[in-house]
């Protein structure tokens, strides 16, 4: 395992080995039963090209009324629990007492990405977000503040752990693509990201 910093972006190679990364998407698998994915749209009317679903006390939602945590599923049921090996990898990693409410969980096919964004739709900026690569390698695109300005790239791979804090945490970043065929993990290939947040 390599640590790599990257404009405030913690980013932890290699942390999860693959016994690891097996047993999280088992754990996934079971959120995705009680809590199946969906492909939301943005504010714009435009679909996003990632499907999703959550775990924990909120889930995240996106509509024509906009970007927000809701504590329920689009389907009128609460979103599960999150997996205790994830709370377990949040305080290994974080060293935090204070607990993520939201496991947000974002399946990319072959050909989806993330555009440019930053995450403040949560109360409180001082806690991280930490962000888990599982699957196929995805780009990963770190820019600034504001919107605009030069940016960097790094290829995220399958258990790799980004930790999201300090001067990066409202920092504008997105997946430009993915490397399709780059990891076995997943049967039907692409990514699965799991993010973790503190949103009250």
């Amino acid at each position: 395992m390599t640590e790599l910093t990257l404009r405030g972006f913690v980013i932890h190679k290699g942390l999860l080995d693959l016994t690891a990364q097996q047993r999280l998407v088992n754990a996934v698998r079971e959120v995705v039963r009680a809590a199946p994915l969906f492909r939301p749209d943005t504010p714009y009317g435009k679909q996003m090209s990632v499907r999703m679903t959550a775990a924990g006390k909120y889930g995240w939602y996106s509509d024509k009324h906009g970007y927000r945590y809701s504590p329920t599923h689009p389907g009128g049921q609460k979103w599960p629990a999150i997996p205790p090996q994830l709370l377990t990898l949040w305080d290994q990693v974080t060293g935090l007492s204070r607990k993520p409410e939201c496991c947000l969980i974002n399946y990319y096919s072959a050909d989806a990405k993330m555009g440019m964004h930053q995450d403040k739709d949560e109360a409180d900026f001082q806690w991280p977000v930490l962000s888990i690569s599982l699957g196929d390698d995805a780009l990963f695109r770190i820019g600034n503040v504001t919107r605009g300005g030069k940016t960097q790239s790094v290829w995220l791979q399958s258990g790799d752990v980004v930790v999201m804090g300090g001067d990066a945490r409202l920092t504008y970043h997105g997946v430009d693509r993915l490397r399709a065929g780059t990891s076995r993990l997943l049967d039907r290939g692409g990514r699965i990201n799991l993010t973790l947040r503190v949103v009250e």
